[in-house]
């Protein structure tokens, strides 16, 4: 009996090993993607003046906002926007974006935007809440790399950004830039930021009066306001107004008889200034048949070298990518391992020379893997008591050299529930010990158990034989 017990215990042990460990954990900031990969297709050209980006990736259903305003018994209230894992909504854009270095920040081309992942950013486990965002940034930039509140003074900052130490960002969101035709210029330094310069986008609430600034101007989108039901279910698209600018929003009204329902965006777009309005636009870009399909330009030299990557006939860049897709923001998209970019040059994404103003798109795709990046930061891949690859990491072996993408997703998921997992296998291992010490007990009382017999039998016979003596 004890060994079937033990037995029915260590089936129940390995049948249910690795179940109900992996799974959304909100209260930890957890939540796993259904698609752990999907591919970014990326095309370059470029004339000598100016060079273009084209980004190509699969979404289910497109994101036309990002976060919107809703009137609700006399009051407006904010939906949509940050997340924890997807927006059932769809309250929250897609978005691509591009980090670019010239080979002026240290291991960016071996490493990516791992190392611009510090620890306690906004959404990890155990992060502080705070007002502002704790954001990317490069280990560089702090006197200790892994506490985000060490930044250096200002004059080691403006001496590391004028040595080009730092990652030149393009962004394009679906809701805050694309209506326009914009994307958004920025950098990773001592912090995830805008380049100088107006963004393409303010938020459209007065806090004093509890109100819109804008709404719709009805002579050009037909209405004031949209549904929240149409806005969620889809029925508003591309052919619709569905975005306020300077050309479709008038002042916010507060005298008009505002109904339950009622939905405003909280975003009003805005043409950039300065350096930060380098990124743009060819036309704005449209989701067909299953994918977005995005072009983006840039002067190759913007004459801003403090604050963009400048491109060269024959030069040599690493790029690595994001992909926001099916309503998640945060740290909850996909990123690529780094991937080389040649202007005349050979590399993973070639550029293709054009003629003035008119980018080349006849050549292939490049087919660049992303995945879902979990909560894996630089002080925990460089450390060996947390890694056992950081040893790869201090000789400087790229991560393609070590691992594949779906084995980056996997490793990272099982480190967030390594806890987890740990006290999984002790608790099996100790049944398994347990029944083998219960099989060994057991096979001792049953070879015991004949050998006590046949004693007894013997001894009975001794006995029988000296009363027949005695009688004799």
């Amino acid at each position: 009996m004890p060994t079937r017990g033990h037995s029915g215990l260590l089936v129940a042990a390995w049948v249910t090993h690795g179940t109900g460990i992996v799974k959304d954990d909100p209260e930890r900031n957890i939540v796993i993607p259904d698609a752990l990969e999907c591919t970014l297709q990326v095309k370059a050209a470029f004339d000598g003046e100016t060079i273009w980006f084209r980004y190509r990736w699969p979404v289910e259903r497109p994101s036309l906002f990002n976060d919107v305003l809703v009137y609700q018994d006399g009051e407006w209230i904010a939906r949509g926007g940050e997340a924890l894992g997807p927006n059932p909504d769809f309250l929250t854009e897609d978005r691509v974006a591009m980090m670019i270095d010239d080979g002026s920040a240290p291991l960016f081309s071996r490493y990516g935007g791992y190392i611009t992942i510090g620890d306690g950013l906004t959404t990890f486990t155990g992060s502080p809440e705070t007002e502002e965002e704790r954001t990317k940034y490069l280990p560089d930039t702090r006197t200790d790399p892994n506490d985000f509140d060490t930044i250096r003074p200002e004059s080691d900052l403006q001496m590391l950004r004028a040595a080009g130490q730092f990652i030149d960002l393009w962004q394009w969101r679906s809701s805050r830039s694309n209506p326009i035709g914009l994307g958004d210029d920025g950098f990773v330094a001592e912090e995830r930021g805008g380049d100088a310069g107006d963004g393409p986008y303010i938020t459209n609430f007065d806090s004093a009066a509890g109100q819109p600034m804008f709404m719709f101007n009805p002579d050009v989108a037909g209405y004031r306001a949209l549904s929240i039901d149409d806005v969620t279910s889809a029925a508003v698209g591309f052919n619709d107004t569905y975005y306020l600018s300077a050309e479709t929003a008038v002042p916010f009204d507060p005298d008009y008889a505002w109904q339950n329902g009622e939905t405003i965006p909280r975003r009003f777009l805005q043409p950039e200034t300065g350096s930060r309005a380098d990124v743009v636009q060819p036309a704005s870009a449209r989701w067909r048949n299953g994918f977005w399909d995005v072009t983006l330009q840039r002067s190759m030299d913007t004459g801003n070298p403090l604050d963009d990557k400048i491109f060269r006939d024959g030069g040599s860049y690493d790029l690595a990518f994001a992909v926001f897709r099916n309503a998640s923001t945060m740290r909850w998209h996909s990123i690529s391992l780094p991937v080389s970019l040649g202007l005349g040059t050979t590399a993973q994404i070639q550029a293709r020379r054009s003629e003035p103003g008119q980018p080349d798109w006849t050549g292939p795709w490049t087919e660049i893997e992303v995945y879902y990046p979990v909560q894996i930061t630089w002080g925990r891949l460089v450390d060996p008591r947390q890694h056992p690859g950081a040893d790869r990491i201090a000789a400087r072996v790229p991560v393609a050299y070590q691992h594949s993408e779906r084995q980056l997703a996997l490793y990272g998921i099982e480190m967030e529930f390594a806890e987890e997992i740990r006290s999984q296998w002790l608790w099996t291992l100790g049944m398994s010990l347990s029944l083998i010490v219960a099989f060994g007990v057991a096979m001792v009382l049953l070879f015991r158990r004949p050998e006590g017999k046949a004693r007894a039998r013997n001894c009975n016979i001794i006995k029988t034989q000296e009363n027949t003596g005695n009688r004799t």
